[in-house]
């Protein structure tokens, strides 16, 4: 729903304004031998459209534009299960989460045997920082970090309660009260200015903003006042009965002015866009700060910056919030590289890479092998501008968590460079079938309808495929229904009024 320009040009008419330092020849190789730095960026549900370099006209993200300008930029990047914790972990492991099985929020171990990226990047000889919101069970707490500052679960954003360790050995939690992320961006900077020796690190900040209930910092309160906001073109749809759209998926609790899950009540699209803007300004401000502090270190070139979000998210498409379903805005994801040793600034790809990549990628630019348990491939190559002919032309889709929350039906499901089908496997089956090319917004449901018979049997033979390519044997398994209760603790008996009252 954002007020993008959107065209490939346009885009990169934008990469380039200003960019003509960056757009030479990739600077000069580290020292032979000295692995690069790594920052790793995670939003919170960060679309892959919120961004001033994307067209958006209403946010101010200065930040995250250079990153992208100076950098490679991924037009066509998905998360494979738009859940935070599923996808959490397979930036960490490189696995699908039927193969993790941290298939839920629920379902949140990950087995040893799956190798982790910054354990890896440690046993190379990496210096290795988590801060922020990790959402896997135990909250990376059994990792040797050798500065972690981090929370379990979620995060209250406005009184934080985060552990603090170093070198492995963790403290209480400890209240404190801050806006959360500007707490985070705080102490991932102080352990950046505070490093000595030669060692490559590696910061994992990973941001709470913009996830629900979407609190801002003070200095944000009145951003957006009085600013339009452009409605989704299919924001009726709910009005019109769903045309098309499987009854469960007409029927899921994830509508604006209705869902009602906890203390994350999405009452009006304005209220819910602006506060969502909010968020990702507060992420931009954070990117600028590490950037400024990398630069006065003189460490920012010698630095990879990756840049990605857990899922995308919806803003009144199909009257829809939140993510979870196959559909562009939840399953879209940014994704964007800076180093310019080796990647020149302005390149944009549209090859289609995936949250499954990214560990895959990382140990490439740090020139170390991936285990055999990853099953994506490093996109690195595309980032230095090489075209790869046998590069991926289809992915799997994959959401298990129901009928907890918001009561979305699993699915599994196929996006191709043009075709999406979904499956959805509950009984009684359902499907979707939509022409990307022809309806980009999924507002036709082509299944079953005359002349597309042969494409929707291509379509579900290839996802059969890409389940045994991916080694899918998971069974589905109902998670927990979540319902509203209040709460109350007894009245306090310790307070007394003046005498006569």
């Amino acid at each position: 729903m954002n007020p993008i320009k959107g065209t490939r040009r346009e885009m990169l008419a934008g990469l380039a304004a200003g960019s003509v330092a960056a757009a030479g020849l990739p600077g000069a190789s580290l020292a032979k031998g000295k692995k690069p730095n790594m920052v790793f960026f995670l939003g919170e549900g960060l679309r892959w459209d919120e961004f001033g370099f994307m067209g958006n006209e209403i946010l101010k993200t200065p930040n995250m534009d250079r990153l992208a300008r100076e950098g490679a930029v991924f037009r066509n990047a998905f998360c494979t299960n738009a859940l935070c914790l599923p996808s959490r972990a397979t930036f960490l492991t490189g696995a699908y989460s039927h193969r993790t099985g941290a298939v839920t929020n629920d379902a949140n171990t990950v087995p040893d045997s799956f190798p982790m990226l910054c354990d890896l990047l440690r046993e190379a000889g990496y210096e290795t920082a988590f801060v922020g919101k990790s959402h896997i069970g135990g909250a990376l707490l059994d990792h040797p970090w050798d500065y972690y500052f981090g929370f379990k679960g979620q995060a209250d954003y406005m009184h934080p309660r985060i552990i603090e360790g170093r070198n492995g050995k963790y403290g209480p939690e400890i209240t404190y009260d801050e806006y959360v992320d500007d707490l985070l961006t705080d102490k991932a900077v102080e352990w950046l200015d505070s490093r000595s020796g030669d060692k490559p690190f590696v910061l994992f900040l990973w941001f709470y903003a913009p996830h629900a209930p979407f609190y801002r910092p003070r200095r944000m309160l009145n951003d957006f006042n009085g600013v339009a906001i452009p409605v989704p073109e299919n924001f009726d749809d709910d009005l019109k009965g769903y045309p098309g759209k499987p009854p469960r998926v007409a029927a899921a609790e994830n509508k604006i002015g209705s869902a009602e899950i906890f203390n994350d009540d999405p009452r009006t699209l304005e209220e819910l866009v602006k506060n969502h803007y909010a968020g990702v300004q507060s992420n931009d401000e954070d990117v600028g700060r590490v950037m400024s502090s990398l630069e006065k270190m003189n460490a920012l070139d010698d630095t990879v910056l990756f840049l990605s979000s857990d899922h995308g998210f919806f803003l009144g498409e199909h009257t829809f919030y939140d993510k979870r379903l196959m559909y562009e805005p939840s399953i879209r994801i940014p994704m964007m590289i800076r180093y310019p040793r080796t990647i020149r600034g302005g390149t944009v790809r549209d090859e289609m890479v995936l949250n499954v990549d990214a560990a895959q990628t990382l140990l490439d630019m740090a020139g170390l092998p991936a285990p055999a348990t990853m099953q994506g491939r490093s996109f690195y190559p595309l980032a230095r501008g090489k075209n790869l002919p046998d590069w991926r032309k289809d992915w799997m889709y994959e959401f298990f968590e129901y009928p907890a929350f918001q009561a979305v039906p699993p699915c599994r499901g196929i996006r191709t460079e043009r075709w999406k089908y979904i499956h959805y496997f509950v009984l009684p089956e359902s499907h979707e079938l939509y022409d990307l090319e022809t309806d980009p917004n999924e507002d036709h449901n082509l299944y079953g309808k005359p002349g597309y018979e042969q494409i929707t049997e291509q379509l579900k033979a290839r996802l059969v495929e890409l389940r045994r390519e991916t080694l899918d044997d998971y069974r589905w398994q109902a998670s927990r229904i979540a319902k509203m209760r209040s709460q109350y603790t007894p009245a306090p008996t310790d307070l007394e009024a003046a005498p006569g009252n």
